[in-house]
């Protein structure tokens, strides 16, 4: 851990954190053109830095693209991505922003990119932000500003949207929601409460929140892991007899650190058959993790891909900042994306255009692999999602139905727990005649909704469904999910939350 950071570090030279420090800790630019992408940008996009902890230099990096519908009550989106040190940028180019890259074998150029047809920012305004810090091209002056955790991480976010609606006062008035997916599914329903709160108390500018939307979203809670045996038994990966095997011998156990040696060793089986298919995506090819991450490959065929990489990177013109390549995954695997933005973001040409700053980061990579301090502070994200829409405010919660990191059965299982009435029954929703989905609509304004096809991010895997389902007319909410617009609704003044229970570690019946 301390490795990473002090690599992190490294290149702040004392002559350059001067120069970051005389900077300005708010600055903006507007990018008209990018590496990769042939002529102008048809969509407005702002990147820029705002400053969250003075004492440190603290500042998070960004990327604004202005809605392409081009109206005035176009909602506006705060996108977080999962990690939890994950590039924002994975948000941007891969799910909902408006470029993605063009597969195609890297030949030592800047990999190309092309319009997304399927942008959320064709009906939103949407404000992608590199967080926590170290994330992306997020950054701090000192060494300890790095040391956050999921609260301290929330209220700087907090603090950003402060600042920057406070710039942009133009959205001020905007319908404001929050989202993301995987683990930052755990940080959204807090963030929404603290800027909840601080709307409460009168904190200027005042927000005008109306709800959150995430996808496969992790909670914190046992679910999110034991929800993975009864997802692999339905889908054929683990026998019936290991299905009653851990139902027997692990019941009430954490699954991550089980206490029963019998419940340990079934468990083991499980997690072997399980790796036998490709986590993110059940019914996708097994490729390598195309990230600095703990889930990279480490084998042989990873090494040699990594030398192939790594005389690739030779080939890139002087002044790339590329020195820790990825495994090098085949072009067919969905992650061969991934694999380009390193090249991509770590060319000087991309850092000129966005406006990074010299001396803040010197190697930009997709995900730190862990080396970086981080203190998980939110032990569960469940009563945050309680009180939240318990007070009026507006939840989407949707999940791919072929994802295994977060199975679609553990979160429909915790949206039950929350002890809500049904406001409309299970049903279908559709695109072109065909179901793209299942959902359910509670009365305290949440809706939860499968993604047929869909993986553990969904927009990536099925980048149709979800913007047929999510950002159209309706502002976040299909009308088959609700009675009507999402930013027509009000929230209601704060009241009492129904009855906290948590969640059990077994699913309810069904």
């Amino acid at each position: 851990m301390v490795g990473r950071l002090l690599l992190l570090l490294a290149v702040l030279t004392t002559r350059q954190l001067a120069g970051a420090a005389a900077a300005s800790s708010s600055s903006s630019k507007v990018v008209t053109r990018l590496p990769g992408f042939q002529g102008r940008l048809p969509f407005h996009l702002e990147t820029g830095y705002v400053e969250v902890d003075e004492d440190n230099g603290t500042e998070l990096f960004y990327y604004f693209i202005e809605s392409e519908a081009g109206t005035e009550d176009a909602p506006f989106l705060l996108w977080l991505t999962g990690g939890d040190h994950c590039t924002v940028f994975s948000g941007l180019a891969f799910e909902i922003g408006p470029v993605k890259f063009v597969v195609e074998p890297y030949s030592g150029t800047t990999p190309r990119l092309e319009i997304n047809p399927h942008s959320w920012t064709k009906v939103a305004n949407i404000l992608f932000v590199d967080t926590p810090v170290g994330a992306g091209f997020s950054f701090s002056r000192r060494p300890q500003g790095y040391h956050v955790g999921e609260v301290s991480t929330s209220l700087q976010l907090h603090e950003f949207l402060i600042k920057w609606i406070g710039d942009h006062p133009k959205f001020l008035s905007s319908p404001l929601y929050i989202g993301g997916d995987s683990y930052a599914g755990k940080i959204v329903p807090f963030i929404t409460q603290k800027i909840s709160e601080g709307n409460e108390v009168g904190r200027r500018p005042l927000l005008n929140l109306k709800g959150y939307l995430v996808g496969n979203p992790a909670t914190g809670e046992r679910i999110d892991e034991s929800s993975k045996v009864p997802f692999a038994h339905g889908f054929g990966i683990i026998s019936d007899q290991l299905y009653e095997t851990i139902l027997g011998h692990c019941q009430g156990q954490d699954y991550k650190n089980p206490t029963s040696v019998l419940c340990a060793k079934a468990l083991g089986t499980f997690h072997s058959l399980l790796s036998e298919v490709m986590l993110a995506h059940i019914l996708r090819e097994k490729c390598v993790f195309s990230s600095a991450g703990p889930h990279a490959e480490t084998g042989d065929s990873a090494g040699a891909g990594r030398k192939i990489l790594s005389e690739e990177a030779a080939a890139i013109k002087m002044g790339s900042r590329l020195k820790h390549p990825p495994v090098r995954p085949p072009l067919d695997c969905i992650n061969y994306a991934h694999y380009l933005s390193y090249f991509w973001a770590n060319d000087e040409r991309t850092r000129d255009a966005l406006g990074v700053r010299d001396g803040t980061v010197d190697e930009w990579v997709r995900c730190q692999d862990g080396g970086v301090p981080y203190t998980r502070d939110i032990a569960s994200s469940i009563k945050y999602h309680r009180n939240v829409t318990a007070n009026g405010y507006r939840a989407l919660v949707y999940s791919g139905d072929h994802d295994s990191v977060v199975p679609h059965l553990g979160t429909q299982a915790w949206v039950r727990s929350l002890g809500f009435p049904v406001a409309r029954d299970w049903r279908a929703w559709h695109l072109h005649g065909q179901s793209a989905g299942f959902t359910v609509a509670y009365s305290n304004n949440m809706t939860f909704a499968t993604v047929k096809g869909g993986g553990h991010t969904a927009p990536e895997y099925e980048p149709e469904r979800p913007t047929a389902h999510i950002p159209d007319t309706c502002r976040f909410h299909h009308p088959v999910c609700s009675r009507g617009s999402l930013h027509r609704t009000k929230p209601h003044r704060r009241r009492r939350s129904p009855t906290s229970r948590r969640p059990s570690s077994r699913l309810p019946p069904s």
